[in-house]
């Protein structure tokens, strides 16, 4: 069976979308695995169906690298918001999306009749450990912590997926290395995706990220409206201005306040078929 894709990424973070509104797309997590290979496949994060949805303009599904099927990703998202528009599928500047974290609410800027940029409200950053989840009674914001084989201080937050966040500078991190541990650390029941940062002048941010299921990627949205989210709460930037989050793939702006709005790119790289 031939099959339509589109080959999208934000910020570097790339995934191959697939438009299942008519049709759905059978074994997405076996085919998630074959796909993502950059050797063998056609290369990328995951994969991303877009598909029907009753109570939203649309519902997207997403399949880590591993098959692994994610809650939300704030970086595909906006991608999915601009190939509604971009395809005269849902012709309008506001739009809903279910994901399982919920939905989500987009606006997309528009030049010549194409997206370019999408703002995600993605709803507000949650610190209760039973929520993101996290095998500890209290919150955990800022706390020196027995973790991933050392001691580390870090902030725990859900946007959605779980998050660990620490000031770590990134340059010259072997992610390879430190990232699984973290992921797979007993503290953390359903995996942890994981955000070194550091401060870069007023309020702005440098960061790298290890995400469950897919490894080291060029960005992460739900990781960086963590890393402001955690950053805000440990008092090294301020809620209600926006943040500046330089990522190995390009920059979002991250708006920290009841809740958390996230703005950037969103780029179509090509369109193909593939035998499935």
């Amino acid at each position: 069976m031939l099959k339509k894709f589109t080959k999208m990424h934000g910020a570097g973070n790339d995934y191959i979308y697939f438009d299942c509104l008519d049709e759905d797309l059978p074994n997405a997590s076996e085919l998630a695995v074959r796909l993502s290979d950059r050797h063998k496949g056609i290369g990328g994060d995951g994969i991303v169906l877009i598909c029907p949805s009753k109570i939203a303009d649309a519902k997207m599904r997403m399949f880590n690298a591993d098959g692994s099927e994610g809650n939300m990703c704030g970086n595909a998202i906006r991608c999915v918001g601009k190939y509604l528009y971009d395809n005269g599928i849902v012709k309008k500047r506001d739009l809903s999306i279910e994901t399982k974290s919920g939905i989500k609410r987009l606006f997309l800027y528009v030049a010549d009749g194409k997206a370019e940029r999408v703002r995600v409200d993605m709803g507000a950053a949650e610190f209760s450990p039973e929520r993101i989840p996290v095998r500890f009674p209290e919150k955990i914001v800022g706390r020196r912590m027995k973790v991933a084989g050392g001691e580390y201080e870090i902030t725990c937050v859900s946007m959605g997926n779980p998050h660990c966040v620490l000031f770590l500078s990134p340059e010259g991190l072997d992610l390879e290395k430190i990232g699984p541990k973290f992921e797979n650390d007993p503290l953390f029941p359903e995996r942890v995706n994981t955000e070194f940062i550091e401060k870069m002048g007023e309020n702005a941010l440098k960061m790298r990220v290890w995400e469950r299921g897919s490894g080291e990627t060029m960005a992460c949205g739900t990781g960086a409206c963590a890393a402001a989210a955690a950053a805000c709460a440990c008092g090294v930037c301020e809620y209600g201005r926006d943040i500046l989050v330089r990522l190995r793939g390009g920059d979002l702006v991250i708006n920290v306040s009841d809740t958390v709005t996230m703005t950037g790119e969103a780029v179509t790289v090509f369109t193909g078929e593939i035998e499935l």
